[in-house]
């Protein structure tokens, strides 16, 4: 009782977070792990998407309600999303993503850095691009970090968020919007994956699911109250959070 009351709480503090800015893998799936220190990694990483993919679909209504979601932007990348976070988990199972952990915090510091070092970055929706233009850049970022979620995942919420407000000139309030429709098309594919490996526990995935949605609904009522200027802060300190524990990760990698 004691451990799904620990995971219960967790998935309501992933909810939140991720409806934000993304990045509430940091505090869900390190919880699983913890409780279930001897289950497969697989499984675990399986049951996280079914709690997600609730939480991310939760939060993309939330803001479809209150928010323009650029769906011209939004519906290509989703689509590419879709399919190359498919290749990705298959790629998973046959190349290991271990080198991509000794990049990954020097890409997260340069995001931390432009977007600190820009003070204006993100206040003011500006779409940058339209038409086959934009469709076209929205395929591409889809297909990428799609495949990066199937892959390797880590921060995925937050690149998202990012490159919509660099690429698309969206504020960080649109850009959130989008990236939680992105997300919830890398969601199901992955989930379809571990759903069909067996590799998913449903009971406790829907337990954490209910506390996800919970969260959700709190995480984007405060960013659309509070705009894009808090989002923005909340992503440098998310995205700084990532930079501490994939550093710690790779460092604990070299003297392994």
């Amino acid at each position: 009782m004691v451990d799904y009351l620990v995971l219960g709480v967790a998935a309501f503090g992933a909810g939140l977070v991720d409806a934000v800015v993304g990045g509430g893998g940091l505090i869900q799936i390190p919880a699983l792990f913890s409780v279930f220190p001897d289950m497969n990694p697989a499984t675990l990483i399986g049951t996280n998407k079914l709690s997600a993919i609730c939480g991310t679909g939760m939060a993309a209504a939330s803001y479809a309600r209150r928010v323009r979601i650029a769906w011209s932007t939004a519906a290509p990348a989703a689509i590419a999303a879709l399919v190359f976070a498919f290749f990705g988990a298959y790629t998973l199972t046959k190349v290991s993503p271990d080198f991509m952990r000794t990049f990954l915090p020097i890409v997260l510091i340069v995001v931390a850095a432009y977007t600190f070092m820009k003070k204006d970055f993100g206040s003011v929706h500006a779409p940058a691009h339209s038409g086959t233009r934009e469709q076209l850049l929205a395929l591409l970022v889809g297909a990428g970090i799609g495949f990066y979620d199937g892959f390797f995942g880590p921060g995925t919420g937050s690149f998202l968020v990012f490159l919509f407000v660099r690429i698309f000139g969206f504020d960080f309030l649109g850009a959130s919007a989008v990236a939680k429709v992105v997300n919830v098309a890398c969601n199901f594919s992955a989930l379809v994956w571990f759903g069909y490996s067996g590799h998913l526990i449903w009971q406790l995935g829907a337990m954490m699911a209910v506390c996800q949605i919970a969260g959700s609904l709190v995480g984007s009522r405060m960013a659309m109250r509070h705009g894009s200027a808090f989002v923005r802060k909340l992503f440098l300190l998310v995205v700084s959070v990532l930079i501490v524990k994939t550093s710690y990760d790779a460092i604990l990698r070299w003297h392994g």
